[in-house]
């Protein structure tokens, strides 16, 4: 009944107390009357209701009823998952340095991080853990893992692992540190004076990664850059800000939020570093949030052309507020505007169907603005680039074979066999023999899958039953059914381009880290390329940035 009190008094807190100042204003007797009888229920559920009651799920129940009409970024945090939020908006946390994952019974390491505890220590992706502080650990959950090698910085764990190259069982000590995962995923160069920087996420310092990676590229000779802001989710909307305020002049508007109890314009505070800087930034729709902010407002301020797809529409700004006992509300308090005036905000969460379902804006709705220069771009629907490329698709049979594990175990059959190496990312590849053991070491593996055309055919048959033409459509269909090949063997040489670009991924990372893979991939970005052409042809850059509209959807 204790715990129970507890949450009854974090409600009253967080629901009543916090907002009775609002109802003496507002007199809002409704709101009050609902809190009270909400409060209520509560109590005469956990007295009376036949079976014992879990406070922790009645109360996550309870607020996720109540944010369900809202949209998927209000959402109440209990206690346990602060640390998780903590890493999401910080990139640290307490610990070895490592992922992890779940292989078989057991958990191995998925993946050092470079620099850290355990890469020091010599830990390598497979190595599969035995005992954590005198656990076994041979059956635990990756949870269960990661809960004992998560701890105060400076304090110790020891492991005993299975080494993935020798078989053997080794005792590894390991002192944790503050693990900071910088927001820099890669910078270099990829063209004559043309600079490369890929940028993850939008944590906690993450503009400090940025302007460090690019005075470096800048001490090297750097002329031009092109920033990758592909599937960065965003963050924190600060420090995009900052991001902005390296290209442009101090005091320039970024970004300006408006809700019910905000209206905040945002400015660059420092002087930029990088003013003149050709820019090509790279986005999908994947690029949400800051990320869109930093590519919106480059694009509104005609301060660097966007190349690639549309982006995922975020334009909603999120405050943690407290409700007591460290647990946390994270709500959605405002929308976020960028220097044309446009929200790129894309699904209307104000506004349901009367099944609840919500929608994109409206074609009717979408308004037209304008950047600095004149240019045309639009609102309700994400950013859209300056100049559109196709998005290059992996096939599904290749995410299906890497999500069923058979990638990584055929890249831990190859460290096996092949010990430790030194492979140049740049132009390692998987050879034709090698491809040829993949397809060997996949003869005795289950594969489900089943391709999109063979979905289509099986709808096809089924509502030919339905609507009573099985029989004289009988031909077509067996006509089409022979002539489809989808089993395990002809997609193993149907789709092998795109296999052996992932199984060499999977190899690379073992052997050069992250870094590694990301300045393999570079070599066949199509994006990448035309980025580069586009910044080799100054003529061209500027025509964009002076006289092309963005289309409006």
């Amino acid at each position: 009944m204790k715990r129970m009190t507890k949450y009854l008094v974090t409600v009253a807190a967080a629901l009543g107390v916090a907002g009775l100042c609002t109802f003496a204003v507002k007199n809002d007797f409704g709101l009050a009357r609902n809190m009270e009888t909400l409060i209520n229920m509560m109590r005469e559920l956990s007295i009376y209701y036949v079976d014992e009651i879990d406070a922790d799920n009645m109360m996550t129940d309870a607020a996720a009823g109540m944010v369900r009409r809202l949209d998927p970024y209000t959402v109440y945090m209990p206690e346990e998952e602060m640390n998780d939020f903590e890493f999401l908006t910080t990139g640290k946390y307490g610990g070895v340095g490592a992922l992890i994952r779940k292989k078989g019974e057991g958990v191995v390491i998925a993946q050092p991080y470079k620099g850290f505890p355990a890469d020091r220590a010599g830990l390598q992706i497979g190595d599969r853990f035995i005992e954590i502080a005198g656990k076994d650990a041979r059956t635990m959950t990756t949870e269960q893992v990661s809960s004992l090698l998560k701890g105060t910085p400076d304090t110790k764990v020891s492991i005993k692992v299975e080494k993935l190259l020798t078989g053997e069982v080794e005792e590894v000590k390991l002192r944790r540190e503050r693990i900071t995962i910088s927001g820099v995923g890669y910078a270099g160069f990829v063209a004559d004076s043309i600079g490369y920087i890929q940028h993850r996420d939008f944590t906690d310092g993450c503009y400090e990664d940025m302007r460090e990676a690019l005075e470096g590229l800048q001490e090297r000779g750097l002329k031009a850059l092109i920033l990758d802001y592909r599937n960065n989710g965003g963050g924190i909307m600060q420090e995009a800000v900052k991001i902005v305020s390296m290209f442009v002049p101090k005091g320039t508007e970024v970004v300006t939020t408006k809700g019910r109890t905000e209206h905040k314009v945002y400015r660059t505070q420092m002087e930029p570093i990088a003013a003149d800087l050709p820019v090509v930034a790279l986005v999908n729709d994947g690029s949400a949030s800051a990320a869109e902010i930093v590519t919106g407002a480059l694009q509104d301020l005609d301060r660097g052309v966007l190349i690639g797809q549309r982006t995922f529409g975020k334009g909603l700004v999120q405050t943690t507020r407290p409700l007591g006992y460290n647990s946390f509300l994270k709500v959605t308090t405002a929308k976020y505007y960028i220097p044309s005036g446009r929200c790129i905000q894309a699904v209307d969460y104000s506004s349901r169907d009367e099944k609840g379902a919500v929608k994109n804006v409206p074609d009717s709705l979408i308004r037209e603005f304008r950047t600095s220069g004149g240019r045309k771009v639009y609102d309700g629907g994400g950013i859209m680039p300056d100049v559109k490329c196709d998005p290059e698709y992996i096939s599904r049979f290749a995410v299906t074979l890497y999500a069923m594990g058979y990638v990584d175990d055929f890249a831990d059959l190859y460290f096996r066999e092949h010990g430790m190496q030194k492979l140049d990312p740049r132009t390692f590849t998987l050879t034709d023999a090698d491809y040829d053991r993949f397809v060997e070491f996949m003869a005795d593996k289950e594969v489900k899958y089943e391709s999109d055309t063979r979905r289509a055919l099986n709808q096809i048959k089924a509502a030919a039953r339905a609507d009573l033409y099985e029989e004289s459509l009988a031909d077509e269909i067996e006509a089409i059914e022979s002539g489809l090949r989808d089993d395990k063997a002809t997609n193993l040489q149907t789709y092998k381009r795109e296999i052996l670009e992932t199984l060499n991924n999977a190899v690379l990372l073992r052997y050069c880290y992250a870094d590694g893979v990301t300045e393999h991939s570079l070599e066949e970005d199509a994006e990448v390329h035309r980025a580069v052409d586009l910044l080799n042809n100054p003529e061209e850059y500027r025509h964009i940035l002076r006289e092309v509209d963005t289309v409006r959807k």
